[in-house]
């Protein structure tokens, strides 16, 4: 399996990176190998290349709220107006941590993202800007969001993670969970 962005990853990740590319591997202590690589992992940290360590720090907060939406020029069942449970995970990354020993407190992401989250997201109909409906549900005083975009999944986890970074955290991947097992993201890379 080939590694194309130097990327951090724990042993986790490492196991389940070999898995997927179907290769078989072994694991010994902090080290990898696998048959068809020769790929060694020194330190769960340690990137995958030969640019050294570089460790970051992460912390994920998981914010949940309602909504509903649907996508306009779509055939299947998504073009009706529904809703969903939704679970936004917004993950921060620094390669250090602040004189309190963290990334960010928890606190802050709450009070500014799950603020934003519940006065533009959550309860409201999240519609594009063409949809036809809009008309009706403005005249009825419903909360809507309106957007230049086809509400997806993807343009939602990219709506946070824009207003995240907006507001100066360090985001690097928002997920947008529309249902128990589906999930969309918006990551940055570099």
């Amino acid at each position: 399996m080939r590694f194309t962005h130097p990327t951090l990853i724990d042993q986790w990740n490492v196991d389940r990176a070999l898995e997927v590319g179907g290769q078989k591997s072994e694991r010994v202590g902090y080290v990898k190998r696998t048959a068809s690589d020769k790929v060694r992992f020194t330190h769960p940290t340690h990137q995958l290349f030969s640019h050294g360590p570089c460790i970051m720090f992460q912390v994920t907060r998981e914010i949940r709220f309602c909504y509903g939406h649907r996508l306009l020029n779509y055939e299947g069942k998504c073009r009706h107006l529904h809703g969903h449970n939704g679970r936004a995970v917004i993950t921060l990354e620094t390669p250090t941590l602040d004189e309190l020993g963290m990334v960010v407190d928890f606190s802050a992401i709450k009070r500014t993202v799950s603020a934003w989250i519940d006065a533009n997201l959550d309860h409201r109909m999240i519609l594009h800007k063409d949809d036809p409906v809009l008309p009706t549900l403005k005249a009825q005083s419903e909360p809507v969001l309106v957007l230049d975009v086809n509400p997806t999944a993807e343009n939602i986890a990219k709506l946070i993670f824009d207003h995240v970074r907006a507001q100066g955290f360090p985001v690097v991947e928002v997920k947008l969970w529309e249902t128990d097992d589906s999930f969309a993201s918006y990551r940055r890379t570099e």
